[in-house]
């Protein structure tokens, strides 16, 4: 890559543009610039950008430099992409550009890791290949890592399966001007064979490729069949994206040497496909490569917010069965050592007004064993489980009690106060304190809160039932209430988004549900709020969402 930096405007320029463009309609995805009749259009999965620094970002696109360069193919030349970011969507005012080459040998991805830019500014930027230029995308600096800023806004989503409906929820936050960034939780792609998940009578829209994805032709692919949608190319051309991976961009139940959903033998050896896995991720996403190839990172957001994002699908033991005692041995772990060590020295070195962990699993400790009979075999389908004795969910954080313990002890030992957990994979929204000791609660401590935003469109409870929301689950949400008093809240029926408003005096989240997954012209609606006072380390119901 080459690059020249050109002098930013003035502070005053920044400001006058900024005000300019405050009344602007949301930057969306634009169509491909029209191209000659025996031409293959170039930018077809949009442009992306993540990872939002003080002084940088990283911008992402894929290319189509000839018809036989179809992701995964590992066919095409060679094509010479530039790249600009300005201040204005006009780009009368570039101040960054440079060239990247995209080959074959990275699926004709390309990845641009801008720097030399303000603080806490918005941006526009595009690619051109020849004369076909790209749609143009907004991204946004952080905050500098001293500033004392006084409020971020984070859109917050999680498993989004292509087969179970449309991605409405991405395209309301894509129309939201108010957001820094977007934190994806995991479950970006789903890996199943059409007809596998959900039943083939509820697929909406088949997959591509059309059988369980294993090889790296096969994620590239997927990972293109995702980006295609309308819907996800205006997510990613509005915000920049700050994502983690679950199990499903690998397989179902990933752990450190396997999977649920992976058949050795007859589906290859499973460290080749967990390799593919990873790079076709890391080829597909604005992410940045950390620590020894997987997505745990931090990020900053001045004095008012660290963001520690981790791997839980790495270096986790393997899931212990269900009633088998085996969640408290302290020799299996969900984090691995390196993983732990490393978010206990960043939480208890931060200096930040709040702690947010982007978390994949749920860390509250939830036990089901007080649902009635005939939830218990639909709530164990929802979580992947064995119906019968339903106590835990032991691919969440209670399967690996002693690593939970260990920095729930961290939390209150060092008084490390306003951690915020954000989590996904549930496909139901949960409102909980985090507590030391959940029998005893809530006459022991809250060391955390968190928050859980539901699907975007994965099955949830009346999914699976084939029943009315807020039926059945009523008396489900009410049962694991009873008997889990630090959960305030559960969504069991919902699909939609989350929005994280974090000033120095609160944390809310704000749920919005969408008014039918199926249809790509879905509507939202907000439906609750909870918050979190700084110093209090525990949820409260608010009765507006935030303006």
């Amino acid at each position: 890559m080459t690059s020249r930096h050109i002098p930013a405007p003035s502070r005053r320029a920044v400001v006058k543009a900024a005000a300019a463009t405050a009344v602007a309609a949301p930057v969306l995805a634009a169509a491909p610039s029209a191209a000659a009749d025996t031409r293959t259009p170039v930018f077809l999965h949009g442009v992306a950008s993540g990872d939002p620094l003080p002084d940088g970002v990283l911008l992402w696109t894929r290319v189509t430099p000839a018809a036989d360069a179809v992701p995964g193919s590992g066919k095409g030349p060679d094509a010479e992409v530039r790249w600009e970011v300005a201040q204005d969507r006009s780009f009368t005012g570039v101040v960054a550009r440079g060239t990247v080459t995209a080959t074959a040998a990275t699926d004709h991805t390309v990845k641009v890791d801008v720097r030399g830019l303000h603080q806490a500014t918005d941006y526009y930027f595009r690619f051109t290949v020849g004369t076909e230029v790209s749609p143009v995308g907004r991204t946004r600096t952080a905050p500098a890592a001293d500033a004392a800023a006084p409020g971020i806004r984070f859109g917050v989503v999680s498993c989004a399966n292509w087969e179970s409906g449309y991605f409405s929820a991405y395209r309301h936050l894509a129309a939201r001007a108010d957001l820094d960034a977007v934190l994806h939780l995991g479950d970006y792609i789903y890996e199943y064979g059409s007809g596998s998940y959900p039943k083939p009578e509820h697929v909406v829209r088949p997959h591509a490729p059309v059988h369980e994805i294993v090889t790296l032709a096969d994620y590239r692919l997927r990972h293109a069949t995702y980006k295609s949608d309308p819907d996800l190319q205006a997510l990613h051309a509005a915000h920049p994206v700050i994502a983690i991976w679950d199990d499903h961009e690998f397989a179902d139940d990933t752990w450190s040497g396997g999977a649920d959903n992976h058949t050795p033998g007859a589906e290859g050896e499973w460290a080749a496909r967990v390799a593919a896995a990873k790079q076709a991720y890391f080829e597909w996403m604005p992410v940045r490569t950390s620590t020894e190839g997987t997505v745990y990172r931090r990020l900053r957001f001045g004095k008012l917010a660290d963001l520690h994002l981790l791997d839980l699908r790495s270096f986790r033991s393997q899931q212990a069965p269900a009633g088998s005692g085996r969640v408290d041995d302290p020799d299996r772990t969900i984090t691995g050592r390196a993983q732990l060590d490393w978010l206990k020295s960043g939480l208890a070195a931060s200096d930040s007004a709040w702690k947010l962990v982007g978390t994949s699993v749920m860390i509250s400790p939830v036990a089901f064993g007080s649902l009635p009979a005939h939830l218990l075999e639909p709530v164990a389908e929802l979580l992947g489980l064995p119906a019968g004795g339903l106590a835990v969910n032991a691919d969440q954080w209670d399967g690996y009690t002693d690593d939970r313990k260990e920095l729930l002890a961290h939390l209150t030992d060092r008084s490390i106060a306003n951690t915020v957990f954000l989590t996904g994979d549930i496909h139901m929204a949960w409102a909980n304190d985090v507590p030391v000791k959940a029998a005893t609660y809530p006459l022991s401590r809250s060391a955390a809160t968190e928050f859980v935003v539901t699907s975007v469109t994965s099955d949830n409870l009346d999914d699976i039932l084939g029943v009315a929301p807020g039926t059945v689950s009523m008396v489900a949400a009410g049962a694991v209430k009873a008997a889990n008093r630090h959960v305030k809240w559960i969504d069991m029926d919902n699909h939609g988004y989350g929005v994280l408003d974090v000033t120095a005096e609160r944390a809310q989240m704000d749920y919005y549900v969408l008014s039918d997954r199926t249809r790509p012209d879905a509507s939202s609606a907000w439906i609750r709020s909870y918050r979190t006072v700084s110093g209090t380390q525990k949820v409260e119901r608010v009765y507006a969402p935030v303006r």
